[in-house]
């Protein structure tokens, strides 16, 4: 009867020693788990259609602070231009009409080129000869330009509301293929 009873004894001992070694390895692989998704690297930025937009921070015309990332959720037009630049000029003109319209909801960032400007009073002077209404960002420093790598104006991204970028146009754009770029847009 007692070695009846040790042998139960030494089983259950024997069990619960592969049960705890067993439930040790599962936790441990959950750590595991855990650690590899707080290790992960963050997703990066490029400028490829697809790729993250690289979130900038701006001063408006009107001297509110502006980020890229502020608009997250909402489908993102962000022209890079200059006073100076002709097809800029032409295509102002039809980015309002877009804005005003908003068949499909976009905001519209135009980023000046301030640094290539003669004054910031041109820069006002153009928007209200222009009638713009939509946010009028100063890169005084060219730095978004470059992040951006602007090497022409007029240029720009359409970013969707995910944040990525859903098309580029390095040059001036009419209203209708504007609209038809953000119609494609999520």
């Amino acid at each position: 009867m007692k070695k009846m009873i040790l042998g139960v004894i030494i089983t259950a001992m024997v069990g619960w020693a592969i049960y705890d070694l067993l439930l040790s390895d599962k936790e441990a692989a959950q750590q595991t788990e855990i650690t590899e998704a707080e290790t992960a690297q963050p997703e990066t930025t490029g400028l490829a259609v697809g790729d993250l937009a690289p979130d900038f921070e701006l001063m408006t015309l009107d001297g509110q602070t502006v980020r890229l990332s502020d608009y997250r959720g909402q489908r993102v037009f962000i022209n890079f231009w200059a006073t100076w630049c002709p097809p800029c000029r032409a295509e102002m003109p039809d980015m309002q009409q877009l804005y005003e319209e908003q068949d499909v909801p976009v905001e519209i960032l135009a980023v000046n080129l301030t640094a290539s400007e003669k004054s910031e009073e041109n820069v006002s002077d153009f928007v209200k000869d222009f009638g713009l209404s939509f946010p009028i960002l100063m890169d005084t420093d060219s730095e978004t330009a470059s992040k951006y790598k602007v090497k022409a104006v007029p240029a720009s991204y359409m970013i969707d509301s995910n944040g990525r970028i859903a098309f580029v146009a390095p040059g001036a754009m009419n209203k209708e293929f504007m609209a038809q770029e953000v119609k494609k847009m999520k």
